[in-house]
């Protein structure tokens, strides 16, 4: 027999639930179980490949602390990794026993939160183990407690053993509800695979540019059909070529759902409506206060020095929009 007991607390020396795991797993050794124990904490950058680990138990135990609220966070990444990557099927039949100690208030929360979890996710559950510990010294002297503990540990050993059934209940007809979402149909290998890809930050990071390159790409080729437009008429008659100068501007009017860009390069002018990378500068303004400055009523250096126009970047490329705008 199989058991993997997986901790999501963080490792410090007076967590009570060290102490409980520690007279579990011996207890289940003594049986001739197999025990194996996996740290979250030590795992955090892996979190999404330890599903993996589940396809050779034949129960587990869900340990962690509540230090002032709920299961924490690395017990939480792990169960939305069960749900996102684990082989489902394989959960089905795996037994998990709950143990949530606290040392502040809510482990029969705690434990609850465990329960209903691994119930949704399609597993079976067996009696858990929660307590409230003010002092550990005299939480692991006490003899009562200890019994209770090795309890707990040999009916975790009996219900896997002897494959006790349980009631249905509530959550089974909630997991048929939330399965019904949609999710990618994945055989167990792909969600393994998946698992890994997910936990490789190289990996993500290529992606996430890839997916901004193939964003810049569709943008140019939508922002070519976005060259008509209010005001682009004004600034394409009022443009006047400054020698050897190029510059990029963005410029996010009010109201307005795609901001203005004006590329200059020298004699051309590309100007239309998209965002584009890395602009020169990068400004805000009202379409009533841009209408003033088309109009020759004001000028840009105005605007941006009355507050009327917010503006980032080299200001020097900015007071130059006057000079190739003299509208």
């Amino acid at each position: 027999m199989n058991v993997n007991i997986y901790y999501g607390g963080r490792g410090v020396l007076d967590d009570p639930t060290l102490y409980v795991m520690d007279r579990m797993e011996s207890v289940l050794k003594e049986l001739n179980v197999r025990v194996s124990l996996f740290k979250i904490y030590e795992q955090r950058n892996a979190i999404a490949t330890l599903p993996e680990t589940l396809k050779d138990a034949d129960g587990i135990i869900l340990a962690t602390t509540v230090e002032w609220i709920g299961i924490g966070g690395y017990m939480q990444q792990f169960l939305d990794s069960c749900w996102l990557y684990a082989d489902k099927e394989k959960i089905s039949g795996l037994y998990m026993q709950p143990v949530v100690m606290s040392t502040t208030y809510g482990e029969k929360e705690g434990l609850l939160t465990l329960k209903n979890a691994w119930e949704i996710l399609g597993g079976l559950t067996c009696e858990g183990l929660c307590g409230y510990v003010d002092d550990l010294l005299s939480f692991q002297m006490k003899k009562e407690y200890n019994n209770l503990i090795e309890k707990k540990a040999e009916n975790l050993y009996r219900t896997i053993s002897q494959k006790i059934v349980e009631l249905p209940s509530s959550n089974q007809a909630v997991k048929q509800s939330v399965l019904r979402t949609n999710q990618i149909d994945l055989t167990p290998k792909e969600r393994e695979q998946l698992s890994k890809y997910v936990s490789d930050d190289e990996y993500v990071a290529r992606q996430k540019k890839d997916l901004e390159e193939l964003n810049g790409i569709f943008s140019m080729k939508l922002g070519t059909e976005q060259k008509d437009g209010p005001f682009l008429a004004e600034l394409k008659e009022s443009f006047l070529a400054k020698g050897g100068f190029s510059a990029s501007y963005q410029i996010f009017i009010d109201g307005k759902k795609e901001p203005l860009y004006i590329i200059v390069d020298g004699d051309d002018l590309d100007c239309g409506y998209r965002e584009i990378l890395e602009p020169d500068v990068m400004a805000r303004i009202s379409e009533k206060n841009l209408a003033k400055v088309l109009d020759g009523e004001s000028t840009f250096q105005k605007m941006f020095m009355t507050g009327d126009m917010t503006a980032k970047g080299n200001f020097k490329t900015l007071q130059t929009l006057d000079e190739i705008f003299p509208f």
